[in-house]
């Protein structure tokens, strides 16, 4: 295998340094490097090349909520960056006894060169990112899920050659999938139709953030309650779990709530042909979606999950490098 040591194309990305909190943070020119550096990253791999932007680096990974791709993601991207990640389960943290976020923040400044958390609160990120010397990237809260979206951009790129003028209809409850999709796509210059019942529907603060960013963009922000109005003649069709980690004592109310706004081949048969499925995945099939369409010719939720690793490789680069 090749070892490439000359700078990578992360360092032209110019973001070494900063935090990874929300989408509303980057630009659409940053976002697009960070996307293309995605893209070069997956095809440095796939041709077999060592790149280590990041020997002798650490990233501190907190997790307050379990997961599969977060976790192995986050953790083989610094060791194929030459670097190397730590689980750090708030259990095993003295955050988990009452410390102070800041005191946390500041200690782990001093031996981490960047910290990845996957928590419940966006305000306990903010307070972490505000009192650390060094990156802190948002595994996901309750209100945001930036990495995922980060890695479903580059997923749409590769499949529809580009983003601006895509419609993507997300299908499902106004979680922080939604929130962090609408900014994305509103960022990018996108068409979104969120589609969610009555009750389910995202923050109006942030629907109206995500209008206003599509508004300059070019692109498109819906909030229905008609999912076969959301589906028309999108491009991308993409759902999410009813219930999230921490509701599942809602999940038989919720599933009545939803009991319309399941993804099957009826609604798919809405959108244009060439339509793509995305899920983020876990999914629970029979519930949001029929089988047969996520695991179908349209359903490209394996690629998506792959591109978890290549996109969290370009952040990590840009911010870490």
């Amino acid at each position: 295998m090749v070892n490439t040591k000359q700078p990578g194309p992360g360092a032209s990305v110019g973001l070494s340094g900063r935090d990874f909190l929300k989408l509303t943070d980057y630009s659409s020119s940053e976002l697009s490097d960070l996307i293309e550096l995605g893209h070069d990253l997956k095809k440095k791999q796939k041709s077999g090349k060592v790149f280590e932007p990041l020997q002798g680096k650490t990233l501190g990974m907190i997790f307050e909520k379990s997961s599969t791709r977060t976790r192995v993601s986050f953790e083989t991207g610094m060791y194929q960056l030459g670097g190397m990640g730590i689980f750090l389960s708030t259990n095993d943290l003295q955050l988990g006894r009452g410390e102070p976020v800041a005191d946390t923040a500041n200690v782990l400044s001093g031996y981490l060169d960047g910290i990845m958390i996957r928590t419940y609160s966006q305000a306990m990120v903010q307070e972490l990112a505000a009192n650390a010397s060094i990156p802190v990237i948002n595994g996901l809260t309750d209100v945001y899920h930036p990495c995922q979206v980060l890695a479903d951009l580059q997923t749409i790129e590769e499949v529809k050659g580009g983003l601006e003028g895509v419609k993507l209809a997300f299908i499902g409850d106004g979680n922080n999938m939604a929130n962090s999709l609408m900014i994305g796509a509103a960022i990018m210059g996108m068409h979104i139709s969120i589609a969610a019942p009555e009750g389910y529907q995202p923050e109006n603060a942030i629907s109206k953030k995500a209008a206003l960013i599509a508004a300059a963009s070019g692109g498109k922000v819906e909030i229905t309650a008609n999912p076969v109005h959301a589906a028309e003649k999108a491009d991308v069709i993409y759902t999410d779990v009813w219930a999230s980690m921490g509701q599942e004592s809602e999940s038989k109310v919720r599933e009545q709530a939803f009991a319309d706004f399941q993804v099957n081949s009826k609604l798919l048969s809405l959108a244009k042909k060439d339509v793509t499925f995305m899920h983020c995945l876990p999914a629970h099939r029979g519930e949001e979606v029929m089988a047969d369409v996520i695991d179908g010719k349209h359903s490209v939720v394996f690629q998506q999950a792959e591109n978890r690793l290549h996109a969290q490789k370009a952040l990590m680069t840009a911010l870490m490098g």
